[in-house]
């Protein structure tokens, strides 16, 4: 089984460097770009997605959407008909809601404070009983969880072979880390390892921090259903942890309540890393006992290699469906 943990593309809001949570902000002309440059990539890696989820902020939803569109083959003149992929659109999937603080600048020192993102607006409005309160980080864990539960559960129960199931969960970057904390408290003990691709210095993080995400930047794992790695001796990690980048593009230190996942040595193309503790804990999760993950990916940016903005403030707009591209002046009629 593979999950592909996908952020969306750029949005006005990014540019703007404003709070965007549960504001419905839209793609940019540039974050478009990105998203068709990504869809494309997958399909050239010869991904074809089973399932796919969306948030429904539309941000979301049109990189969810051009995702599916690129899965077929444009030089096929004569495709086989096929039902086209649903996209399953879930309120849980929706971005940290940052309360009043949607839609304000997040460089802004209010008050004459000196600091700046979301603690200074938190203390200028804990008078104000108008004001709506940023959502808890145990709010967005529970929703994560009953996402997890009700999509992807049965999925794991089902899965026979590695690539029965290739599931694209398309979101936001806040709430994609949190659910990749919530994956994480489900694998057992010393059945991580990472790709050989992955660099010293990203394994060297804690797993609960490996994954900020850029726009359209993407965690993938691959999940199979085996005996687990063979326990090795661990160091703890000790270095300071790095910071994931959420949707209003400010820096957010991870407080998960997990403990830091110790690395051991590396081996000739892998590292085997340990989870949190097996210890049953009331309501903890249920834990895939016999499972193994690869870490494959961590925020993989490769298709935007050659993706340039385009200038004049023009790939920094707002994307307008109606708006043709210079190619489609130029297309031949078919005259056949």
């Amino acid at each position: 089984m593979r999950i592909f943990l996908i952020r969306h593309g750029e949005t006005v809001d990014n540019v703007a460097q404003v709070y965007a949570g549960s504001r419905d902000s839209e793609l940019t002309n540039h974050g478009f770009n990105q998203a068709t440059y990504l869809a494309r990539y997958l399909r050239d890696k010869g991904l074809s997605f089973t399932h796919l989820f969306a948030s429904p902020l539309q941000r979301a939803l049109k990189t969810a959407q051009l995702i599916r569109d690129g899965q077929a083959a444009p030089e096929d003149p004569h495709p086989a008909p096929k039902q086209p992929l649903a996209i399953t659109s879930l309120s849980v999937l929706k971005e940290q809601d940052f309360g009043s603080q949607e839609g304000k600048p997040w460089r802004d020192r209010p008050n004459g404070s000196d600091k700046v993102g979301k603690q200074p607006y938190q203390e200028t409005q804990k008078d104000d009983p108008e004001s709506v309160d940023v959502e808890s980080k145990e709010s967005m864990a529970q929703r994560m969880d009953e996402f997890l539960d009700e999509h992807i559960a049965p999925l794991w129960q089902s899965a026979s072979e590695p690539d029965e199931h290739i599931v694209a969960i398309v979101s936001h970057g806040i709430i994609l880390s949190v659910l990749w904390r919530r994956i994480l408290r489900r694998l057992p003990p010393y059945s991580i390892s990472f790709d050989r691709e992955i660099t010293v210095e990203r394994r060297s993080s804690s797993l609960e921090n490996i994954c900020g995400f850029s726009n359209t930047g993407y965690l993938e794992l691959v999940m199979t259903a085996g005996e687990s790695l063979a326990r090795v001796p661990t160091e703890s990690n000790d270095e300071k942890q790095p910071t994931n980048t959420n949707d209003a593009g400010e820096s957010e230190n991870s407080t998960s309540d997990l403990p830091q996942a110790p690395v051991r040595s590396p081996a000739a193309d892998t590292e085997h890393v340990s989870t949190a503790s097996s210890t049953t804990v009331p309501g903890a999760p249920k834990v895939l006992h016999g499972w193994v993950t690869k870490i494959k990916t961590i925020n993989g940016q490769e298709h935007m290699k050659t993706l340039k903005r385009t200038r004049g403030g023009v790939g920094s707009s707002k994307h307008d469906e109606k708006q043709k591209t210079l190619d489609s002046f130029f297309k031949r009629r078919r005259t056949d």
